[in-house]
This record gives structure tokens, C-alpha cells and sequence, in this order.
């Protein structure tokens, strides 16, 4: 595993399914707590940490919105995107689609524009110092209603030039993507890609709906998918990318080991597979703690591997020239 760990450190990789809340680090959360004099439940970093004990994605999601709560000011968002870039320059991702929640700050009373000023100003930061580039993906929170949604895309209007796609996260089961049918139609009307969360709590038939009433661009999770034989070979059929998250699936329960974990099988299938770290901080491991912990989990390959970065690129919303020169340096490094 030694030999695999340091191939897998140096390859480069794309992230396609990361939270930038999600990378809220307890140190940044105590030192934004006291710049911005915010009361946080915690007394310490290593509580902060041993809180992370969840069993399912609601129990993370409460401290999740918990942790949001330090995040006031455009330098805190600007300062949370640097942080990012900064731990992950050193995991080889020289490309990141990046999610964000503005509903979880419009509604504590933050600007729309305050969030994407700043996270704008940690992206400009990372092309800068890391030659990392990245785009911007605006979640809607599928707890809420579709009226919510929707003035949530009012509200990015004057950024579409900015941001990429939309997608849909937060708490899956009870909330069918077939509730914001009406939102995604609109987002496609303004241009915008679409992605979704999907079969990752929820039933396969939540992965039908996102396909066929969201028409999204792109599968967030998907796990659930492998219970449909008939859906999995639609999947690969369509070359529908699936941005597959281990370290998330086990801290969450979806597997419960793992040697259990099913990306592997998934690639076996034909499935455009690729492995993200979804809350890193909250999940114990940015993309290559996941790359390390799928490999020894289920004794990937080097050519395994290979394929999860090349589809990295593959699956991302680069131009097709971008995705030619990234495929070719996977190419190169894994030649050598």
C-alpha cells in the first residue's frame, strides 16, 4: 500500500462533490467564533471533534448548520475557500466544482452577495498560488420549500456568470427530487447545468426523478442505484458521472465497513465513478484520505485508480480542450 500511497498523492485529480461549509476545520470555527464574537456549544477544538460522531445524515447535518453560524463576513468565506485550496493544493486537485448552501446564510440575515464576494475571492487566490481552478455550484436545501428555492435563484441572478450549475442537498429522505422539478426547469432556462443528490440515503427511485424530471448533468452519490439493474444500466449507458464519497459513506452509516464499499462494483458496471470528500472536515479526510481509504478498503488497482482521476475530468464541467490537457497529465504521470 506504500508504493499506491504515493502514486495516489501525486496524481492529478478534480474534486466534483465537496461542501465548502463542509471544510470548516474546528480551528477556523473557534477563530472565526472569536473574530466575529459568535457563542459556539463547544469548549474546545477536541470537543468540537468529538462531536463529529454521527449515525445518520441528519445527526451531521445539526452541527453542520451549527458550525455555519461563525461565517459573517465576506474575509470569513474568502478565509474558509483559502483554507480549502490550501489542504487540498497538497492532494494533487488542480481542478475543484465546489458546492455552497447560500440559503444557510440568507436566512441567519447574511447577503447573497457577501457569500459569493467571498468565496469568489478564495477562488481568485487558489488560480493565483496553486494554479488550482474551480467553479461554483449553488445547492438548494431540499428541507426547505420550493418557494425558498426559487428566491434563492432570484437572488444569483446578477452571479450567473460565476456559477455553474445548481444542485440539491441537505436531508434526502422525505424530500424527493421531484420537489424542485419547477426550480431545475428554471435553472436550465438561465443556462445553468444541473446536478443532484441522490440514492445516497434515499431509494433508487430518487435517482429515476433527479434523470428524469430534474434532467440533471451529473449523479451526487448514487449509491443506491446498484439496488436498480436496470437503472445501472442506464447510468453507464448514458455516461452519467457519479461523484461517490467513501469516508462520507462510512462516517454516515451507508456502509458500514469499508470493505464494504461498493466503487469497485460500480466500476465493474460500466459506472463514470469518481471519489470526493463531500464534508472533509466533518468526515475525517480530504480526497486523497478517500482515494487511500477506498484503495485499501477494496484493494483497488493502480489502474483502478487511473480511471477514478481520468474520470475526475471526464465528469467535470470543463471545456472539452480542458479536459484533453488534464487526461493528458494523468496520462504522463501515471506512465512514469
Amino acid at each position: 500500500m506504500t508504493d499506491l500511497t504515493a502514486f495516489i498523492a501525486g496524481l492529478p485529480k478534480a474534486e466534483l462533490h465537496m461542501h465548502i461549509e463542509g471544510s470548516l476545520e474546528p480551528e477556523l470555527m473557534f477563530a472565526l467564533a472569536q473574530r466575529n464574537n459568535v457563542a459556539i456549544p463547544f469548549a474546545s477544538v477536541e470537543e468540537v471533534r468529538a462531536a463529529y460522531s454521527f449515525s445518520n445524515l441528519q445527526d451531521f447535518l445539526d452541527i453542520y448548520y451549527q458550525g455555519a453560524n461563525v461565517l459573517l463576513k465576506e474575509e470569513d468565506f474568502r478565509d474558509l475557500a483559502i483554507a480549502y485550496f490550501d489542504r487540498v493544493a497538497a492532494d494533487g486537485v488542480v481542478h475543484a466544482e465546489i458546492f455552497f448552501d447560500p440559503q444557510t446564510h440568507t436566512d441567519r440575515g447574511i447577503h447573497f452577495d457577501v457569500v459569493m464576494r467571498g468565496l469568489l475571492a478564495g477562488m481568485a487566490d487558489a488560480e493565483a498560488r496553486h494554479g488550482i481552478t474551480s467553479k461554483l455550484i449553488l445547492c438548494f436545501l431540499r428541507h426547505l420549500d420550493e418557494d425558498a428555492a426559487f428566491a434563492t435563484l432570484e437572488q444569483a441572478k446578477p452571479w450567473l456568470d460565476r456559477i455553474e450549475a445548481v444542485g440539491l442537498d441537505s436531508s434526502e429522505l422525505g424530500h424527493p427530487p421531484s420537489k424542485f422539478e419547477r426550480v431545475f426547469a428554471a435553472a436550465a432556462a438561465l443556462g445553468l447545468k444541473r446536478v443532484a443528490h441522490a440514492g445516497e440515503e434515499g431509494p433508487a427511485e430518487y435517482v429515476h426523478e433527479a434523470l428524469d424530471l430534474l434532467h440533471i448533468d451529473r449523479l451526487d452519490h448514487g449509491n443506491r442505484s446498484l439496488d436498480d439493474s436496470a437503472l445501472v444500466r442506464r447510468l453507464a449507458e448514458e455516461r452519467m458521472t457519479l461523484t461517490v464519497c467513501p469516508l462520507s459513506n462510512l462516517k454516515l452509516c451507508v456502509v458500514g465497513d469499508m470493505k464494504e464499499h461498493p466503487v469497485d462494483r460500480m466500476l465493474a458496471e460500466g459506472l463514470r465513478v469518481t471519489l470526493n470528500s463531500d464534508d472533509p472536515a466533518y468526515f475525517g479526510g480530504y480526497i486523497n484520505d478517500n482515494f487511500r481509504a477506498a484503495a485499501e478498503g477494496r484493494g483497488l488497482t493502480r489502474e483502478q485508480i487511473v480511471e477514478l482521476a481520468e474520470n475526475s475530468f471526464k465528469g467535470s464541467f470543463l471545456s472539452d480542450a480542458e479536459i484533453d490537457a488534464h487526461l493528458t497529465k494523468v496520462r504522463e504521470y501515471a506512465a512514469n
